[in-house]
């Protein structure tokens, strides 16, 4: 039992350290540090407003657009920056990985963890954002805050659990196929227009986009999140629908792709430490 709990707090240290220079190294010789992770969705948000809400701001669902545009954005880059840095961490940390037995799932899932810090931080920015709307100026208050928007912490877990198996995915093919760095991010620049972050699947009025955004789980998880800052409930049953987004049907994806990484992993764990 001894032996065991030491294994796992020596684990969770590691992991505690990757963290920690991620972290660090994001920001490394930057100026303002790490409020660059505060200013930095703040200001996307604010440019990304200015240019679409003219041609997708009107149906939003009722949602103020600038939260409409950051909350969508955050979430989604909990995935899109997790997966993106887990890419190369397998292969960045060869000769720790030759000269120490550390379990190789550490690595991704230090990175899932760094980009969830970072989230924090552009949660902030989102907090900010929705103060400054609620108060009556400019012709406000243009969002109200309810109870529900405590329950945005539910989303969290399930976006984490899906980064993580595609980051488990990713560092092990990585290790094979270079490529895939450059193929992933073509895939990650169609996955974001996919997504509906800066527009409404509503404004687009396709039959075709709607039953197609079913079956992509960031958008669960996008109007999830913003479902609930609305002060709707998502649908707690399995359902998959656009006007509903199901609790279940967010980590069942999460789950599935967690279990289809962590396979993969396992599979190709000998391979991988001949390789590097």
């Amino acid at each position: 039992m001894k032996s065991i709990t030491g294994t796992l707090s020596q684990r969770v240290y590691l992991l505690r350290l990757l963290v920690r220079r991620n972290i660090k190294n994001q920001y490394y010789r930057s100026f303002i540090g790490v409020l660059w992770t505060v200013l930095n969705p703040l200001l996307n948000m604010i440019v990304m407003a200015f240019v679409f809400s003219a041609i997708f701001g009107r149906q939003t669902n009722g949602l103020d657009y600038p939260i409409y545009i950051l909350s969508g954005n955050i979430i989604f880059n909990i995935m899109r920056s997790s997966t993106s840095s887990s890419l190369p961490c397998l292969v960045g940390h060869t000769s720790m990985l030759q000269k120490t037995r550390v379990p190789i799932e550490i690595f991704p899932a230090s990175n899932v963890l760094s980009s969830l810090v970072t989230f924090g931080f552009s949660f902030i920015a989102l907090f900010i954002v929705a103060g400054f709307r609620a108060l009556p100026i400019f012709g406000g208050p243009h969002y109200t805050f309810t109870w529900e928007t405590l329950l945005v912490v539910i989303i969290i877990p399930a976006v984490t659990i899906f980064s993580l198996g595609i980051s488990y995915f990713l560092s092990a093919l990585y290790v094979f196929f270079r490529d895939i760095k450059h193929i992933y991010s073509v895939i990650l620049t169609l996955w974001t227009y996919l997504t509906p972050l800066f527009y409404s699947v509503e404004a687009l009025n396709s039959e075709l986009v709607t039953k197609a955004m079913v079956f992509n789980p960031m958008y669960h998880y996008v109007e999830g999140f913003r479902m609930l800052l609305r002060g709707d409930i998502p649908n707690l049953m399995m359902t998959f629908s656009v006007t509903q987004p199901s609790i279940l049907a967010m980590y069942g994806f999460a789950i599935l792709l967690l279990i289809v990484g962590w396979i993969f992993l396992e599979a190709m764990r000998n391979r991988i430490a001949a390789n590097l």
